[in-house]
């Protein structure tokens, strides 16, 4: 069992990544080839996009889907989507394909450990400006945007996108994906929820009488789409943290009507104002809980001052679906390598695997295994990575594990938590915990009042400290042994051929 987690911590410690990419066209290469690429023309935005997606995003085999001669749209106006699967995964974070989703985590978790920012740089052009509509010129209709889900309030444009806005008072430039609707040609609206770093920006605004200016990548580097999805601490530029990943100044240019910066060589950046009393009805949307877990309501909208887009344009696409999905795998990669780091800064000692379960959408399961040297030591780990800062958004159990478990198995973590823990005296509640309105199981009434809070339960799955070694003995092999099987007979488990295969030991 645990040969798998001592491989990746082997693996991943003081190995960089490798980056083969600098926008999406190169990105898309590096799919090419490894095989993981399809492109599918003729579909439609009305239906036939969501449903594709549908299918392959629960596949963590499947390629990666390039739609393009879509009717209606431009020609050359194309949609990517299911980027974060397969080996591309590895290859999009700059490490060796090969590597499980464990070793993955545990290589994004040294390497930014070690990464220093290295602030954006600011040039005077980019490919992004080969074609700018302003005015009369502006429509954001005519891109691909699908409707993802059948119940769905409207085309969603951003869904792999991110948010670039600026702090009103200390000057931060922070990145934030949140969900992107079409209002008109010339709008779209966002819904963020309260607490993220773009929502705390727009209430400074807002609370001043001032519109927002800001701008959204909807095609841009999948590793940028990526850094907007990790939680970093206020204050901090996912730009300079992503040049430091990279190993260099990543090159922006700023926006003709706000000044706020955005890669030189995005697919597609739209920008404009949020005036804070001009709202209008947003959603539904179905969400990464799997649901559609927000009612409509009235949400700020963006008047479009400019569309900025290369020829023949990609626009990324990342629909939430019912987990576990193509979200839920990259959040558990870098939302595991996070919480890794928080648990570590809090000073718990010996954490040897962190994994945010993709069928909790990489933040409602947590397992964390650890080798115990305390009594105390398995709940003070739960508690912490229930409450630290990768953690506490609305999560919902932690397990703790001994390290003979891996964690990135469902099967393995809760066989521990059936055997080792004792429902009456393994699990502890904490209350009034930060959570979200897409929280399906937060009564209406509560959601009414703004009461956006649940519960979380830590469950304590090790050996009992005081007993640990009368605890039964597992029946299974040791993992250096365990491992060599593998490595001998592994091969059992290949698909079998029409004929029937004899194999000979050697």
């Amino acid at each position: 069992m645990a040969e798998t987690t001592a491989k990746a911590v082997n693996s991943g410690s003081n190995v960089g990544a490798r980056m083969t990419y600098e926008d999406m066209r190169e990105w898309i290469v590096e799919a090419e080839k490894l095989g993981e690429l399809r492109v599918v023309k003729g579909a439609s935005w009305e239906e036939d996009i969501g449903l594709a997606a549908e299918v392959v995003q629960h596949d963590e085999g499947a390629p990666c889907i390039v739609f393009d001669d879509v009717p209606g749209c431009p020609p050359g106006f194309r949609m990517l989507i299911n980027f974060f699967a397969g080996k591309r995964k590895c290859m999009t974070m700059g490490f060796p394909p090969e590597w499980d989703k464990l070793e993955l985590t545990d290589g994004v978790h040294q390497h930014m450990k070690s990464v220093d920012p290295i602030p954006h740089k600011i040039v005077e052009t980019g490919t992004v400006f080969e074609n700018i509509l302003e005015g009369d010129d502006i429509d954001i209709e005519k891109f691909p945007a699908p409707m993802w889900h059948d119940k769905d309030g409207g085309r969603y444009i951003g869904t792999g996108s991110y948010n670039v806005t600026r702090d009103p008072d200390s000057g931060w430039i922070n990145l934030g994906t949140y969900r992107v609707m079409i209002q008109s040609k010339t709008e779209v609206g966002f819904y963020i929820s309260p607490g993220k770093h773009g929502r705390i920006h727009r209430d400074k605004y807002e609370s001043k009488g001032e519109p927002m200016p800001a701008c959204i990548v909807l095609g841009g580097d999948p590793m940028g789409f990526l850094m907007g999805c990790t939680e970093l601490p206020p204050g901090e530029c996912e730009y300079d943290i992503l040049g430091g990943y990279r190993g260099h100044a990543l090159e922006c240019v700023e926006g003709k009507h706000t000044g706020l910066p955005f890669p030189a060589n995005a697919e597609v950046v739209i920008e404009g104002f949020i005036k804070p009393d001009n709202r209008r009805i947003e959603g539904p949307f179905g969400e990464w809980t799997g649901y559609y877990g927000s009612d409509v309501r009235p949400e700020p909208i963006l008047d479009i001052k400019a569309i900025y887009h290369r020829n023949d344009p990609i626009i990324l696409g990342c629909p939430p679906l019912r987990p576990p999905d193509e979200l839920a795998r990259y959040r558990a990669v870098t939302r595991s390598a996070a919480l890794k780091e928080n648990i570590e800064k809090a000073g718990v000692p010996d954490v040897t695997g962190v994994w945010a379960h993709e069928c909790g959408t990489a933040r409602m399961l947590l397992g964390i295994s650890i080798k115990q040297r305390y009594p105390g030591h398995a709940m003070q780990t739960g508690h912490v990575a229930a409450m630290c800062h990768a953690g506490a958004y609305a999560g919902k159990y932690v397990v703790v594990v001994d390290d003979d478990i891996d964690v990135s198995n469902l099967e393995e973590l809760m066989w521990a938590t059936i055997t080792r823990s004792d429902p009456a005296t393994s699990i502890d509640i904490i209350h009034n915990c930060w959570s979200t309105p897409l929280d399906p199981r937060i009564p209406p009434e509560e959601k009414a009042k703004g009461n956006l809070t649940n519960s979380r339960a830590i469950i304590d799955a090790c050996r009992p400290f005081h007993w640990k070694d009368e605890f039964p003995a597992v029946n299974s092999p040791e993992p250096a042994v365990l491992k060599q099987a593998y490595d001998e007979w592994g091969h059992l488990c290949d698909p079998v051929t029409s004929e029937t295969q004899v194999v000979t030991k050697k």
